[in-house]
């Protein structure tokens, strides 16, 4: 068997990996009026068709693994019970799937705690918003109802920058954002995050959340990481400085993936 080890750092990497060089319709007359209809039911969550299980191949990292998943590496870990989870080998079986005491709580959403602010003095008046120099998160990531409404996840832009290059599932498989060193990253939605550090080659110093059972976000390139792994963070918040670590230029590379596999995240982020 070969042995994949990839060395952690102090900063809780995952495994570096090591791969070969690569119309309108008419108005009714008032006199009949229309019947009434039931309440339509919500969009419930995709089926979800991944394998239980995965084999580990020639290349593989546990954080590759993960992504590709959609779960965090950490929980590949403890349900696969591996004592040092920067060696695999390949041929090994993993289950990258929930064992069933856990599918139910995951597949609720990530949300974070509101935190309730009060005048010192009594007053009703809200306290006058506190000087600084990053916008607010409502100003930059509003709050806008997504428009895929599985899960009911709520999508903002994680970056202001214009995109440089759209999703394509052959060669891009996210967004790329431009914008200078040091231009705030925000968290898409709210979520945990499951993986905060450098250890996945081509992505630089990263940041995923998981948002609940279906939908996790990568934001890649970063030049500064403002979060850390089991972190509960909150649309709009910001989670990074946008870099060129890994990459040519300064861009936020931006993935959306569902149940693992990438998705165009135009088509759920709100119009700007």
């Amino acid at each position: 068997m070969l042995l994949l080890v990839g060395c952690a750092s102090p900063r809780n990497q995952a495994p570096v990996e090591v791969r070969p060089t690569a119309p309108t319709a008419a108005a009714k007359p008032a006199s009949a009026p229309e019947a009434a209809k039931p309440a339509s039911s919500p969009a419930s969550a995709p089926a979800d068709t991944r394998s239980p299980t995965y084999t580990v191949k020639p290349g593989d990292t546990l954080m590759r693994i993960a992504l590709e998943s959609g779960q965090a590496w950490r929980d590949i870990a403890r349900w696969n019970g591996m004592d040092n989870p920067n060696v695999i080998e390949v041929g090994q079986v993993l289950r990258v799937m929930p064992p069933a005491a856990e599918t139910a709580a995951s597949t609720k959403p990530v949300t974070a705690p509101k935190i309730e602010t009060k005048p010192l003095d009594g007053s009703t008046k809200p306290p006058a918003p506190a000087a600084s120099g990053v916008p607010a998160a409502s100003t930059v990531a509003p709050a806008v109802p997504a428009k895929d409404n599985d899960d009911d996840v709520q999508w903002a832009w994680p970056a202001a920058g214009p995109v440089a290059t759209p999703f394509d599932e052959s060669r891009n498989k996210g967004l790329a954002i431009t914008g200078k060193a040091g231009d705030p990253v925000y968290a898409a939605a709210d979520g945990r995050v499951v993986y905060a550090g450098s250890g996945l080659r081509g992505y630089g110093n990263l940041v995923i959340v998981k948002h609940n059972a279906t939908y996790l976000t990568a934001y890649a390139h970063n030049q500064t990481l403002l979060v850390k792994e089991d972190q509960v963070v909150r649309k709009g918040q910001k989670i990074a400085e946008m870099g060129s670590s890994d990459a040519e230029r300064v861009q936020l590379h931006f993935e959306v993936r569902r149940q693992g596999k990438p998705i165009d995240p135009s088509k759920l982020l709100p119009a700007r």
